[in-house]
This record gives structure tokens, sequence and C-alpha cells, in this order.
């Protein structure tokens, strides 16, 4: 509890002795009224004060305004112990409804707490100075000790260690960085002393970017929300006119007719029908439901940008998909190695190993992504005496003398330059042939191969109701179909550029039915103008891309596919709380008003309806926090 809680919480306490107390005693007339004024003053002080101030400044509809009437009416009336009740009952709502928004913010924050307090600077006698990270200029070389925060994004200059990125992504899995790494800000490091060479500022570092999120997320309301806040602007004023219709109308019907009127029954029902109305159960649940829901989120590395995106995520029905290091690692790897028959006295197995070494050799000069995924494939450190009279054809490949023996590796055009047959490859990727001595040898397949977890996630997308899932890449058709078989989704599109993509997207937003959300899922680095164009962007593996975090609706802060589904069970939790307690709150009350307006119910009943309904409705919005796996 906060220092302001524990205060009302002493009053609280003070006051409930007090009443308990006044109960027990043969008390009558002015001097029952000035003792339970002191209880009722020590309790309910600051709430008539915000409703004198309400008044003064134009905004009289409230809650305080409503508590502040039936309140002091009662007291007019002679119901002493009803009056300072309600206004105890009331603030131990308040009470009940603050520690719980608070118990979700300081959730929130431990989930996200990834700013840091300081970058350590080396001095020049070796001893390390703390500095405000806002201070630290780019390319600033920081240092970071074991289990201290990477204040800002850079890259490593010195040193190894084990990264904790469970703070960003939701995931507890170690990355492990050395020297030529990027690092982004927010990790944890665990082993290693490193010496970062800073990329960005402060300001502009990751971290920072995220928390700028995170803050502001509540700024963009869902359609529910701005609903509640409709209704209770015009449903405040409409029942305290109610209240003084049903204070004066039958009343003076009654006397009209019958010559006489007990005013104070129906002044108490009056009163009555005010606390019962108060719409603090909605006004403040509904808000704190999806807070709960975007807090909830994050602690999984779903980063939702406002309540309005994590009620669109429950209406999504169709999922465009990017393919290269959105579906796909984005790293190219050696799928198949086939060495052609006869070529070699080996065995199959050693064969394929004798081929991959001679294309590795050969290409080992090369800085081009396919060059390196041979290289990694043979995974043994390289002896680059073995290779001289490198030569690189354009358009074609390379040739090299590997142990004396003339190896060439590349596409087909070069094994017609070199007036060899080969055989078409079978499978889909990027072939690269390679001879040996004017012989041809074989090939090597290389593909961007599936993340583990695509499969799975297409079926769970179709588990959540999603319609149809589309892919789009600007890859081959070859490529392209053979991954969509793979994956099974509905519809593929290649050879597409960003243009072409943004075009894709249009003609299925038109297609579409009323009310259903098209989501298009990037990897946010060249994907910002679909991302920006669907009814919803979800970036992924976006940990330290400016531009999917500028672009998209949704971050998820790791490159794991099952996300989008577990995001859209979250958006559906939330909601699902939400018209609960709508349905809960105003079922609730309605039944009390009419109830109160007959005289069957009193101002006990109304307190019920009031604060019970309240602390019901706040205790089933922190559900919200708690996420399903």
């Amino acid at each position: 509890m906060t220092k302001k809680q524990l205060k009302v919480l002493y009053r609280i306490v003070i006051s409930l002795v007090l009443l308990i107390v006044l109960a027990f005693l043969p008390l009558e007339g002015w001097l029952k009224l000035v003792l339970y004024l002191v209880p009722y003053l020590i309790i309910g002080y600051d709430i008539l004060r915000k409703a004198v101030l309400g008044i003064v400044h134009g905004e009289i509809f409230d809650e305080n305004f409503l508590m502040a009437v039936a309140t002091v009416g009662a007291m007019f009336l002679g119901e002493y112990q009803e009056g300072a009740a309600v206004m105890l009952f009331y603030q131990i709502g308040e009470l009940f409804q603050g520690v719980a928004v608070g118990k979700s913010r300081r959730n929130i924050s431990a989930l996200m707490d990834i700013r840091p307090d300081y970058a350590n600077l080396e001095k020049e006698d070796g001893s390390l100075e703390q500095v405000d990270p806002d201070q630290v200029e780019i390319g600033t070389v920081i240092v970071v000790q074991p289990g201290e925060k990477v204040p800002i994004d850079g890259v490593v200059c010195e040193g190894s260690s084990v990264l904790n990125t469970s703070a960003l992504t939701g995931e507890s899995l170690p990355r492990e960085v050395s020297v030529g790494d990027e690092i982004i800000s927010g990790c944890v490091n665990e082993s290693g002393l490193l010496k970062i060479r800073t990329t960005k500022e402060f300001g502009e570092s990751t971290v920072s970017k995220i928390l700028d999120l995170v803050e502001n997320s509540s700024m963009k309301k869902a359609k529910t929300e701005n609903f509640i806040t409709k209704f209770a602007h015009y449903y405040t004023p409409a029942v305290c006119l109610s209240a003084l219709a049903l204070a004066l109308v039958p009343p003076l019907f009654l006397l009209i007719r019958n010559g006489s009127v007990n005013w104070a029954d129906w002044v108490t029902r009056a009163l009555t029908f005010l606390v019962i109305s108060c719409p603090c159960a909605l006004v403040i649940s509904i808000p704190l439901s999806f807070f709960g829901g975007i807090g909830g989120a994050s602690s999984c590395g779903i980063l939702v940008k406002g309540s309005n995106y994590l009620e669109m995520l429950s209406q999504t029905r169709y999922v465009v998909f990017d393919k290269t290091g959105t579906l796909t690692k984005g790293v190219f790897e050696v799928t198949k190695v086939c060495p052609q028959e006869g070529w070699s006295n080996l065995n199959q197995e050693e064969a394929s190993a004798k081929l991959l070494e001679a294309a590795a050799y050969a290409e080992s000069y090369s800085n081009h992504p396919i060059s390196r995924s041979l290289r990694n494939a043979y995974g043994q450190e390289l002896d680059h005496g073995r290779v001289r009279d490198v030569e690189e054809i354009s358009g074609h490949g390379v040739t090299a003398l590997v142990d004396g023996r003339k190896v060439a590796a590349g596409n087909m055009k070069l094994m017609k330059k070199l007036n060899l047959s080969a055989p078409e490859a079978e499978g889909a990727g990027t072939v690269v042939y390679v001879a040996v001595d004017g012989v041809y040898a074989g090939y090597v397949l290389i593909a961007d191969v599936l993340k583990e977890q695509a499969v799975p996630a297409m079926r769970e997308l179709k588990k959540a109701g999603i319609k149809r899932i589309i892919m789009l890449t600007g890859d081959n058709r070859a490529t392209a179909e053979a991954v969509a078989a793979q994956l099974a989704v509905d519809e593929v599109y290649s050879e597409l550029l960003p243009a072409d993509k943004v075009e894709q997207v249009e003609r299925l937003l038109e297609a579409k039915g009323k009310g259903e959300v098209l989501a298009f899922v990037g990897d946010g680095i060249n994907d910002a103008p679909v991302l920006s164009r669907a009814d919803i962007g979800i970036a992924m593996g976006a940990l330290g891309s400016d531009a999917a975090i500028e672009a998209a609706d949704v971050v998820l802060m790791d490159d794991n596919p099952m996300k989008i589904a577990q995001a859209m069970r979250i958006s559906r939790k939330c909601l699902r709380i939400v018209h609960e307690n709508i349905v809960f709150a105003l079922g609730i009350k309605a039944v009390c008003l009419i109830l109160g307006a007959w005289n069957i119910a009193g101002m006990w009943m109304a307190i019920f309806a009031d604060v019970g309904v309240m602390v019901i409705a706040v205790l089933n919005a922190t559900r919200c926090l708690k996420v399903d796996g």
C-alpha cells in the first residue's frame, strides 16, 4: 500500500470502531447527530470536498456528487447510521480498487523492469564511472558487468557472455554474444564482462521505445472503453434526474390525491436510488480489464500499442504472412548434399562430406551468404593454404585450385560454360553445382529453412478461428509453393515487390466481411508499408527493429509465430471479462434500482449494489493479468 492508501485505511478503522461503539449507545436528538458526524466526516471529508470542487468546476455528475448527495440527505433525514455506513463502505470499495490497480501497475512494472539506472564508462585509470544513460553519446564504449542491464543498444567490441532476454521476449532461453554481435538494451548480462560500442542514443534505443510504447498504450482506447466513458457521461445525469423525479413526482401525486404524504419516505427512496446507480463498477473495471490484458501480454513479450488493438485481435479472421524472416529463419542453410553417382569410389556419406568440403574451400574467400552457409555446413576451420588461383566469374560462381585439383562451384550457367551436363536438382532452394577436375561431382541445395514453430503456429491459428492464412513473398514460385505446402497455408503469392504486397493486402481488405479484421505479420524491416496498411500490423522478431516498433500495432519481441494465436487468446479472454462485468454490473443495478424505487431495497442493499458490485467487478478484471499458456 502507498502512504495515501494507509491513511485511508487508518480512517476506515477509526470510523468503523466509532460506528460500532455508537451503535450500542442510547443516543437521541442533536447529540446523536453530532456524535455520528464525527465518524462520517473522518471517513468522508475528502469525498465531500471533491463533490464541492466538482460543482465549482462545472463537473457535477460524478460518483463523488452521488455519494455526497445520498449521505448528506440521509443525515438530514435522521438516518445517521446508514449515512455514515454508506460513506464508510464506499471508501472501503475505493481503497480496494486503488490497491487492485496499484497491484496491476506493479505487476506490469515488474514484467517490464528493463529501464536501466546507469551506464558504466571506463576511466583512464581503469575504474568505472556510473553516468546517466541519457549522457552517453553514439560511439561511446560502455562496460556492462555480470548481473547488470544493458543500458543502450550497441555492438560488442570486447568480451563474451550470455544474455537473459526474458524481460523483452518472455522467453527464458539465454542468448550467447561475443565480439561483433549486435546487442540491444534491456537484456541482463549473466556471465562475462562486456564492452559495448553504442550505436544509438538512449532515447532512441530499444528499451526506451518499448517503455514509451507500454506507457502510452492507454491513450488508444477500445470501442468498449469509449462506449463506457460516453455511457457514464449520460448515465449519471439521467439517474440524478430520475432520483429527483422519484423524490417529487409520486409524493406530489399522492398529496393531490390523498391530501397527505410521507415526504421522508420518498426522499429516502430517492437517496437509495442514487447510491445504487453509482457507475463505479463499470468506470473502474473496464479500463482495468484492458490495462491488465495489455500487461499480461507484455509478460509474454507481446507488446500491444493500445486497448483498441487488443480488442481488434479478438476479431481477426484473416492473417497474411510475409515469408522470409517471419515464417522462415531468414538464414541460408545447407538442406541437401547430393553427390553424383560414380563421381568417387567413396560411400554415399563420405562422398557427400568430400563434395561439401570441395564447395566450402572453393567459396572460402567469398562473403556471399551462400558461401557462408557452405562454410558453416562444413563446420571445420578452413586452411587457406590449401586454396589458390581463386577466380570469381560474375553471375556464374567461382573456380579455384584446392589441394591442386580444380574445383568449380556455381549455378547451372557455370556448368554449361564448362561444357558439363548436370541434372536438375530436386527440392526448393538455391542450387550450388560442383565440378572437380572437369567432372561433374554433384550439387548442394541451400534454402531458407522454416522456423520450428511455424507449422504448429498455423494449426493454432486455425483452431483460433482464422478463416484464411495467406503467405506473400518475393521468392520464386517453386520455393514459395514448397514452403506453402509444408505450412498448409490457404493461399500463396510469390515474386512480389513491396508495392505488390500492399496491392495484395488492399485486395484482401476489400474482399473481407464487415466486422472482420485482417492482420499482416512481417519482420518489420521492409514490410513497414504493409504493416501500416493492414487493419492490424504485427511485427515479428522485432528486437532492435525501429521500423517494426514504429509501423506495427502489435510487436512480438521474439520471432515465435506461435505468439500470434496466444495474443488472440489473451484478447478474447480480456473481452470476455469486460462483457461479464458489463452484464453483471448493469443487471444487478437494474434489479436493485427497481427494488429501491418500490421501497423493497433499503440503504444496506444499496451499499451492496454499489460497493459490492464494484469489488466483484474489479476482482474479475484482475484475472486479465493472468495469462494462460
